[in-house]
């Protein structure tokens, strides 16, 4: 892996601890209210849901992150991620241009399965179109010396990783020590250097509050988070849409203080195709559609793509039913036969 090339890439800033960007005062209510309003306008059918299944799958960080993941199920992980369907698949309804980007955005793995990613993807040749993420710093408890998680970091990236999705102290947040949570954060970005992309997961579940969870955000964000993630996918509760509109209100905030752009990943709870359009809904409609791309937007997911999948495949047989219909003539005889029917049904 020594050979491998080292691509500078394009990273945020660290910028000073500022501690008037904490000042927040959520309503829950009011929160889930707006979360609930949202997802019941996200119902879409036919050809439609094909095409936000679609951008899910562009949008999917595959992961794995199991204690029995061999070599072997990360190259069929890395498989799926470069080929999720068959290239014939989509030759009747879809331009053939578009076959390249069908593709998940990047795969998610432990940094000591990096390399076997690596080698897979390589093989595929997608190395310049899915990326490679490794969890870090102790995941999913983030309860290891500071120097055992700053040096998981440097072994990820130096086995391949090019995104580093790390576990904040949520002690430190828990206890208002924010600043000190800050350096531990400004320390790992300086450790992904312009190697690696960073995402900061915030453990929602564990943080207690909205504020709380506000201000995590912005702490992260202040120390160079590229990404704020919501969950490790192990907490109790993981990635909720009231949950992900305080985030959303922090990268706005952020925003507009700043200038600074930062993305966000739900990860943990997004199972279905349903779940993944009720977030695209929310970012759509809080921070525009230029977000719903793998730049600004994310889902971590093991089991999504299972249901993209079953989306798209009857998505596309029900087209295929509909165009043969169009197709068929229709003789005299059954003309007559769906007349009476009809009217033996109105009867």
């Amino acid at each position: 892996m020594s050979s491998m090339d080292v691509k500078e890439l394009e990273v945020n800033k660290t910028l000073p601890y500022d501690p008037s960007l904490l000042k927040v005062n959520i309503s829950l209510r009011q929160v889930e209210e707006i979360a609930l309003t949202v997802s019941q306008r996200c119902h879409v059918t036919g050809a439609n849901e094909i095409a936000w299944a679609l951008r899910a799958l562009m949008l999917t960080d595959l992961t794995t992150l199991a204690g029995d993941d061999t070599a072997a199920n990360v190259r069929r992980l890395c498989l799926r991620a470069c080929y999720p369907f068959e290239p014939q698949f989509f030759d009747k309804f879809f331009d053939r241009a578009l076959i390249p980007e069908m593709h998940t955005a990047a795969v998610c793995v432990y940094p000591a399965r990096v390399k076997d990613a690596y080698l897979a993807i390589q093989q595929y040749d997608k190395l310049d179109k899915v990326a490679i993420a490794a969890v870090a710093t102790g995941f999913p408890t983030g309860q290891y010396g500071l120097q055992t998680r700053l040096q998981e970091i440097s072994h990820a990236i130096l086995a391949g990783a090019t995104e580093i999705d790390i576990v904040i102290n949520r002690q430190l947040a828990l206890v208002g020590d924010w600043e000190a949570m800050y350096n531990e954060v400004v320390l790992m970005r300086s450790a992904c250097g312009q190697r690696a992309h960073l995402k900061t997961i915030l453990a929602i579940g564990e943080l207690g509050t909205m504020d709380n969870v506000y201000k995590a955000a912005m702490v992260c964000m202040m120390a160079g988070a590229d990404f704020i993630k919501t969950s490790t996918g192990k907490e109790t509760v993981n990635a909720t849409l009231p949950v992900g509109l305080v985030m959303i209100f922090a990268i706005q905030e952020f925003k507009r203080r700043t200038c600074q752009i930062v993305g966000l990943k739900p990860a943990g709870g997004v199972k279905t195709v349903r779940d993944a359009i009720a977030w695209m809904t929310l970012v759509n409609e809080t921070l525009g559609i230029r977000w719903l791309r793998p730049e600004r937007f994310r889902f971590g997911a093991s089991g999504l793509l299972d249901d993209i999948e079953r989306v798209v495949r009857q998505g596309v047989k029900k087209l295929e039913e509909e165009e043969a219909q169009k197709n068929v003539p229709v003789s005299r005889e059954a003309a007559a036969a769906e007349t009476f029917c009809k009217e033996l049904r109105k009867k």
